[in-house]
């Protein structure tokens, strides 16, 4: 980590107001511990192309692509939601619904295509930055190397206040972070490490 970026980011926090204080965080107020190199569990995107087989029922086995309304088409059943779901989920669908016409039915999903991957897998922080950003999720990355990425907060921004927005199990999740504990008192217990999608917020002073 270059050291006159952490100190320029160091400053400008002090400069800052902190707004917002820091209570005890329980284990709910916390993401999911995310341990180096952990990959997220991928779920299919519009535009995704998946191939789904059903063992000995070739004339229902179908490669499709993922419609912007999240659903695909498939012989004999009809629509199936596959939009933000895994594979494994998809399949399984699919058996249950296929079991009222075939006798236990086996059903393999496999994707062939993720053009959404290059978006599921960013990570994004806005607000009070100096240049909100968009990048590519890398191993080991936590949040203070992200708003690095942004060059720092801003003069304007309230780093005590900030927010990290993720999807935990399919449900949205909203974790407080203490960017300024986090350099100007050396309190790194919300410096968490990022998952692809992770979303950083920090909001700025009303005057």
């Amino acid at each position: 980590m270059d050291a006159l970026r952490v100190l320029t980011l160091v400053l400008t926090i002090g400069l800052a107001a902190c707004g917002g204080t820091r209570g005890e965080l329980s284990e709910f107020d916390r993401p999911p511990e995310v341990q180096a190199g952990e990959a997220a569990e991928f779920r299919l995107g519009t535009g995704d192309v998946i191939s789904v087989s059903v063992w000995k029922n070739p004339d229902l086995s179908v490669r499709v692509p993922v419609r912007p309304d999240g659903f695909v088409s498939v012989p004999l059943v009809g629509e199936i939601m596959a939009g933000g779901r895994t594979p494994a989920e998809i399949a399984a669908d699919t058996e249950k619904r296929l079991a009222q016409f075939i006798r236990t039915p086996k059903v393999s999903v496999i994707i062939e295509e993720i053009p959404s991957a290059e978006f599921q897998n960013r990570v994004r922080v806005v607000g009070g930055v100096v240049e909100p950003k968009s990048i590519s999720h890398r191993d080991g990355m936590t949040i203070i190397d992200l708003v690095l990425e942004a060059g720092g907060v801003n003069e304007f921004a309230s780093p005590n206040a900030a927010k990290l927005y993720r999807s935990v199990d399919g449900v949205a999740r909203v974790y407080s972070v203490y960017l300024a504990d986090i350099l100007s008192e050396g309190l790194l217990d919300t410096n968490y490490p990022l998952v692809p999608g992770d979303v950083i917020t920090i909001p700025e002073r009303r005057f």
